[in-house]
């Protein structure tokens, strides 16, 4: 008899079936279902097989873990024979129950390595020398004369001839670019990543991808292509106009594997005996878009029988010691379309399409009419008062892409190389009447699954939740960008230490993050200041307060929300450095030096928190979540000497802020926000300090002023002080400032300002003011974890024990989270109805959750059709006040209890 208990879900490094790593030793993990309540994990066999069929008789002849007692499911490292680049390994796992029953094997998965080596890389850097120049379309030719776009070039097509002798077995393309690439075969695409190899710091490493090509090649003449891209290295990026970061011009690295039948094996290398030509893409950049001239298509240019005699021979360059390494997270993908939901003409041959939704990516236009025809797409967020496109926040990004018809029947195109930040899309010189389906909008993002919903009885709070997982969708675009729109686009790291807990359950970022730890760490100075961008590009200064300690907080989250140990482990030292950096400027205890460079409670409205007291409190928190993660890794000493830095930092912020009344220094919200919810203040005061902070809300007629700060951490530092009423308050409000006061006005994601647009002064400073931009959005933290419920027990990371404590308050009368665990599906679904609190939670097989009633009538609670303390998988705990505690194991349960009067009244 098998176990009702079975592994599913399995994955490898976070990935399903992930084609060529370079871990050495990957992790394996599965998630636990079950039809009866409280199945555990007694046990687990991993089998690792060199190929299917050996798997398929329950053969690991590369690993078999045999029995090993454990409740764990997630991060198993492989403990099996050393693998060789391009191995592929085939594994299943089975568990069993407490009663000491096996499950079945789960299905089959695999993952493969792909080059590990240095040496093993013989390919070329190929590229043009000089880059192609670009012809200007007329809506850039005045600057192009001018010299001041001076780093948009055509984009090179490149190809070579190839004559395979036999059939195929295996081939596998590793390919990557100084830039952008696309490659074929044959005429074919490879693969459906986009915007490939990703941004990373090229001076110091750059990403590879691996591809199964084997079915796009056959016996005889084949033809290799790829086309490039300026992107992130040679193109525009970051403010003013700034180009060829890196280099000048885009360049390709491909290496082809192949396995022939008969175990023959051969490789093929980008190198001098490929050719090159201009073609279509007069230019393509990230920032100011694409021009394409259909006109100049190549027609089969990467099949067997294009003549390319004309073609120039490539420049080569050699392989340099700069470090090669297998992407590790999700690639840039088409995650969904868009129709326009209105075009109004507004010209004779002009028009204004209203994609409905703010967001990141492209259109595809189809088209017909006569050749030399040009039509201008124009990107924008939003219209100004007169209903026309307003361009004036894009600063120097032009976000335009030009197409000229080749004419002769329909055209279908799409851009290469670009993205745009949009709702609105102005397109001039349309042959015809414009309908929607000539326009499709391509949302393209990093493509990390969603994890996470939240949904409630409000309309404007159902919208917010929408806005910030839109924002993150916009924003996540292989390093967590700062807007997708404007000149800029760059990895803050304040920014995203503020939002990732938001982050972490909205989607799987996992390894977005594992891959962007690498660029803050590549960032990180020789003196061991993390930066305040990653990669670090245009700001090169040493992280501010809040911005340069994600470091830190980015391996505490990931750490906290998929148990990760070893992101702890891979960047601990880089960590050390950092707090070294911080007390080597501070012996005090007080972080008053290095504070040149500082960015205090960013956009905060009309509260300065005081530079130090932010700083100082940023700190602390580090040496806390630098004791925890010690803790968690078996470095013992040094959780011990952390725990006294933060204590001797904690006696330094109180000296020198906190008054003998709970008041801090500056009277912020954000300063005392910060105070509590990094624990610097004596027991004794945090009443007082909560009071304040309230005192300070009403003052502003029940409205906030945090900025990116303090924002994600005030309503859950008001629910945590007992004023849950105060924390609905300020989610409900659609008065300036607040999150409803943008929705009011349209918004379908988070602005970057709480002032983006107000009745009375119309558009903010344009010179910063995106209307896409996650920071504020931080609050969805607080969705999930509080009017949801969903919220991680930090002494049992993972989601290993649950706590669901839903909070309801506001107008709300009902809501619903669910999340994808890294363990599997949790749920937390409430309803009131008068004072009857009812609430469903589901949880996964092999955990454990603590449920918390918001009534002080334990002994009335039900659960079904029992009372809770005696139904099957329910353990009563204990009642505080108006709390009633209940333990369960995994399964799904329904609640019933009458809420008290307290809380109704203050909820």
């Amino acid at each position: 008899m098998s176990a009702d208990l079975h592994p599913l879900d399995v994955r490898c490094e976070y990935r399903i079936n992930p084609l060529g790593i370079d871990v050495a030793v990957p992790r394996l993990s599965w998630a636990l279902v079950a039809e009866q309540r409280g199945q555990r994990q007694a046990g687990y066999q991993i089998l690792v097989s060199s190929s299917a069929e050996r798997l398929a008789t329950d053969v690991g002849d590369l690993w078999d873990s045999g029995y090993v007692a454990s409740e764990q499911s997630v991060h198993r490292v492989y403990g099996g024979q050393p693998l060789a680049s391009g191995q592929r390994s085939w594994w299943k796992v089975r568990v069993w129950d407490q009663q000491g029953q096996p499950s079945t094997y789960s299905s089959a998965a695999w993952w493969e390595m792909g080059l590990l080596r240095p040496e093993e890389w013989q390919a070329q850097w190929i590229g043009v020398e000089p880059p192609l120049p670009v012809e200007p379309m007329p809506v850039f030719t005045k600057r192009l004369r001018k010299g001041r776009l001076a780093g948009l070039i055509a984009s090179p097509y490149l190809r070579k001839s190839v004559v395979v002798p036999q059939s195929v077995q295996r081939a596998r393309l590793y390919v990557t670019a100084k830039g952008l690439y696309i490659c074929s075969i044959n005429g074919q695409r490879v693969g459906n990543a986009l915007l490939t190899p990703g941004w990373t710091d090229y001076d110091r490493r750059i990403q590879y991808q691996s591809y199964d090509v084997t079915e796009l090649l056959r016996p005889g003449p084949n033809v290799l292509g790829a086309i490039l891209g300026t992107g992130w290295y040679s193109g525009y990026v970051g403010f003013g106009r700034q180009c060829r970061h890196y280099g000048t011009r885009p360049q390709l690295l491909l290496q082809l594997q192949l396995e022939y039948v008969d175990g023959t094996t051969a490789t093929i290398i980008s190198d001098g005996t490929w050719k090159a030509a201009s073609g279509p893409i007069t230019f393509s950049d990230l920032l100011m878009g694409e021009s394409y001239d259909a006109r100049a298509e190549l027609v089969d240019w990467d099949q067997v029988d294009f003549d390319d005699r004309s073609w120039q021979p490539v420049d080569v360059r050699p392989c340099d010691a700069t470090l090669l390494v297998s992407s590790c997270d999700q690639p840039v993908a088409i995650t969904e379309e868009l129709t326009p939901v209105d075009i109004k003409r507004i010209g004779r041959d002009s028009y204004l399409a209203d994609m409905g939704q703010n967001m990141t990516g492209w259109v595809r236009l189809k088209v017909q009419g006569k050749a030399g025809r040009q039509i201008r797409l124009r990107f924008v967020e939003i219209l100004d008062a007169k209903g026309r496109v307003y361009t004036t926040n894009l600063r120097a990004a032009r976000q335009t892409d030009t197409y000229i018809l080749r004419g002769g029947g329909p055209e279908v195109w799409e851009p290469h190389f670009t993205f745009h930040g949009f709702r609105y899309v102005e397109v001039q010189g349309y042959p015809g009447d414009l309908t929607p389906d000539a326009l499709t909008g391509c949302v393209v993002h990093s493509a990390t699954l969603l994890t996470g919903t939240f949904q409630c009885s409000h309309p404007m709070v159902n919208q917010l939740a929408r806005n910030i997982t839109w924002g993150q969708r916009g924003n996540f675009l292989s390093i967590p960008t700062d807007c997708p729109q404007r000149d800029e686009r760059l990895g803050w790291l304040g920014d995203a230490q503020i939002f990732i807990r938001t982050a972490c359950l909205n989607m799987d970022v996992a390894a977005f993050f594992t891959k962007w730890m690498r660029d803050v760490a590549d960032g990180q100075s020789a003196a061991g200041g993390f930066p305040d961008v990653a990669p670090r590009l245009v700001d090169l200064s040493d992280g501010a307060p809040a911005w340069g300690d994600a470091g830190i907080i980015v391996p505490w989250t990931i750490y906290q929300s998929y148990a990760d140990t070893r992101i702890i482990e891979e960047h601990w030292d880089a960590m050390v450095r950092w707090m070294a950096y911080l007390e080597q400027a501070n012996p005090g205890w007080l972080r008053i030096g290095r504070l040149n460079n500082n960015f205090g409670d960013w956009l905060s409205i009309k509260a300065e928190t005081p530079p130090d007291v932010l700083a100082t409190a940023y700190w602390a928190y580090d040496a806390q979540l630098m004791a925890q993660m010690a803790r968690a890794i078996g470095h013992e000493a040094e959780a011990s000497a952390y725990e006294q830095l933060f204590g001797e930092i904690k006696a330094a912020f109180i000296a020198a802020y906190v008054a003998d009344d709970g008041t801090i220094k500056g009277e912020t919200q954000t300063a005392y926000v910060l105070a509590l919810h990094m624990q610097l203040l004596p027991d004794e005061l945090r009443p007082q300090a909560v009071q304040h902070l309230v005192a300070d809300i009403e003052r502003r007629d029940w409205h906030l002023s945090t900025g990116f700060v303090g924002v994600g951490y005030l309503l859950p530092v008001l629910t945590a002080g007992g004023r849950q009423d105060v924390a609905y308050r300020l989610l409900l409000n659609d008065t300036f400032p607040s999150w409803g006061y943008s929705i009011k006005h349209g918004a379908t994601t988070i602005w970057e300002r709480w002032d983006g647009w107000t009745e009375e002064g119309g558009f903010q400073d344009p010179g910063m003011n995106s209307f896409n931009h996650y920071s504020l959005g931080s609050v969805g933290e607080w969705l999930y974890r509080f009017v949801g419920g969903i919220d991680v027990d930090a002494m049992q990371p993972g989601y290993q024990h649950i706590l669901i404590h839903p909070q309801p308050g506001g107008e709300l009368t009902s809501a619903r989270a669910e999340y994808a665990s890294i363990r599997g599906n949790i749920i937390s679904e409430w309803q009131l109805e008068g004072d009857v609190f009812s609430l469903q939670v589901t949880i996964p097989a092999n955990t454990t959750a603590t449920i918390v009633m918001p009534t002080n009538i334990a002994t009335e609670v039900t659960e079904g059709a029992r009372l809770a303390a005696q139904a099957e998988g329910v353990r009563f705990v204990r009642q505080e006040a108006n709390r009633a505690f209940f333990e369960i194991i995994g399964g799904s349960y329904d609640f019933t209890g009458h809420m008290s009067s307290v809380e109704r009244t203050t909820g």
